[in-house]
């Protein structure tokens, strides 16, 4: 009853319900004390000329079948929800027994992952085993959005967790830590701290001078003064702080889409992006192999390029 805001209206289910209930009884008992008809017991119908409709009460098996379906409603209506706001006898919530199930399941896996949890990501990416209950919780909970090959999904926002760039620290415990609590990043407007809209351009200009792309020098030279504001996050030559989650802007990776009208939009709207957090779908175990296996991806594709 999460929709309706008035609990009058729980009642008007519950009593819609029980008269409901009451309504079949009573209509099973009238019908019940029906006889046959002593002379022409037809509904006047005919059909093939000598095909003739009767008018004969319900057998008394069907009957208590009928009657047998109410008792077993109200029955279930007194031990499970079902009367507006009434919880039943037995307390059952279909979150209740997700969680009883989520609960069970964990219990099953334990033995599984017992031997993982001492284990360091190099150790885990070196197992098998390990690697391929990764890739599977990957599969399952990560590449919706970051591709099954963790190279993200093709959209801006997505990142690409197999190239080695982090906006934090990068290291195993950074990775758990974004898995189990999620993460938000968030890049404010910044148009009215850096000035003009043609500041604004000439700041998106430095900044791919910074990266070494393709770049308009007057313009750069010009916003350099300018990016004194941004680099309170970003650091006074665009590296980046791992500790505030700040990007990196002079390694070519473009989370959010390159070129100056994609700078100067970032500039100017600000930009959030939500990492969910995946804590309660995956127990600490899980995360700890998840964790490993995305930051083997990494150092996986790193290798395989050298």
């Amino acid at each position: 009853m999460s929709d309706f805001v008035n609990s009058g209206w729980a009642w008007f289910v519950a009593v819609v319900t029980v008269l409901s209930l009451v309504a079949c009884l009573g209509l099973l008992i009238i019908a019940s004390r029906r006889k046959v008809m002593a002379n022409d017991n037809t509904t006047g119908h005919v059909w093939d000329v000598d095909l003739r409709e009767l008018n004969n009460p319900l057998p008394r098996w069907w009957m208590y079948l009928f009657v047998l379906t109410v008792v077993f409603s109200a029955v279930y209506l007194a031990f499970y929800p079902g009367l507006g706001t009434h919880e039943g006898t037995l307390k059952w919530t279909s979150v209740g027994q997700y969680e009883a199930e989520q609960a069970k399941a964990r219990q099953a896996l334990a033995p599984v992952y017992a031997k993982y949890t001492a284990m360091t990501p190099e150790q885990l990416g070196g197992d098998a085993a390990a690697t391929g209950i990764g890739q599977r919780l990957f599969l399952n909970n990560c590449a919706q959005c970051h591709g099954s090959d963790g190279r993200g999904s093709g959209g801006k926002g997505f990142p690409n967790l197999a190239d080695g760039d982090w906006l934090g620290a990068g290291t195993h415990d950074y990775v758990k830590g974004v898995i189990a609590d999620g993460r938000t990043g968030n890049m404010p407007p910044m148009a009215a701290a850096v000035g003009t809209a043609e500041d604004v351009k000439n700041v998106a200009q430095y900044v791919l001078s910074l990266a070494g792309s393709p770049h308009n020098s007057v313009g750069a030279q010009l916003g350099k003064a300018k990016f004194a504001t941004c680099a309170g996050c970003h650091g006074p030559e665009g590296k980046g702080n791992p500790a505030l989650g700040a990007p990196n802007l002079t390694d070519k990776i473009w989370l959010h889409g390159w070129g100056e009208q994609a700078i100067v939009d970032i500039v100017t709207k600000g930009k959030q992006n939500v990492m969910p957090a995946q804590g309660r779908l995956l127990t600490p175990e899980q995360v700890h192999v998840l964790s490993a296996y995305v930051l083997n991806l990494s150092k996986t594709t790193r290798v395989a390029a050298n």
